[in-house]
């Protein structure tokens, strides 16, 4: 679980797959309202208050994107308090459900995105993609210090696509990064074919 901070009052948190099968949560139990996913939201808010100093008190809008081969991203923002008083938002006495009050939003992309510190590496992981007749499609994002490649599934053969991941996981690593969040802040390098493209310009 990685929890990081996007504003004074917004935090990002990346749970892997491992992350929830360790606490016997199922991708799909994100979207129940079940005890084990309200456990796990409170150790992601003890955890951001003691990472981060983040005070969960109050309402909070939080998101759920579903990333294939990656985990989850959840991004939780904080609210005012509308008229809740200090006093009763820190009484120990107050239930989880007063204190967390939660405005729920799920979405669910397919799309496979991987970060890269090295172009070197998105070199080399694009010439394997290639030589292995995998894929040759991808759009390709300069972010926040990072290369990332990002591919539609639907572009890849259902039976690659395992062989696509491991490739991908074998020079980068899953992000935790949103493709909206990718479309609204990073640069677009190449915006189509950019497996090809990396290959014809980069692969003597």
């Amino acid at each position: 679980m990685k929890i990081e901070r996007l504003s004074q009052d917004k935090i990002r948190i990346f749970l892997t797959f491992d992350d929830l099968l360790e606490r016997g949560i199922q991708k799909e139990d994100m979207w129940r309202e079940i005890p084990k996913v309200h456990d796990l939201f409170s150790e992601m808010m003890e955890q951001a208050y003691s990472e981060l100093g983040f005070d969960a008190s109050g309402p909070l809008a939080v998101e759920v994107f579903a990333l294939p081969a990656q985990g989850m991203v959840v991004i939780v923002t904080r609210g005012k308090m509308n008229g809740l008083s200090e006093e009763r938002a820190t009484d120990d006495e107050d239930t989880e459900d007063e204190i967390y009050e939660m405005e729920v939003t799920m979405e669910q992309s397919d799309i496979v995105m991987y970060s890269f510190r090295d172009f070197e590496d998105v070199i080399n992981v694009c010439k394997q993609l290639q030589a292995a007749a995998l894929t040759e499609d991808g759009r390709l994002y300069s972010y926040n210090g990072k290369w990332i490649l990002a591919l539609e599934p639907a572009l890849i053969e259902t039976t690659r696509h395992n062989a696509v991941i491991a490739l991908l996981a074998e020079y980068g690593e899953a992000t935790s990064v949103t493709y909206a969040m990718l479309e609204e802040y990073g640069k677009v390098i190449m915006p189509a074919q950019a497996v090809r493209e990396i290959c014809t310009h980069f692969y003597n």
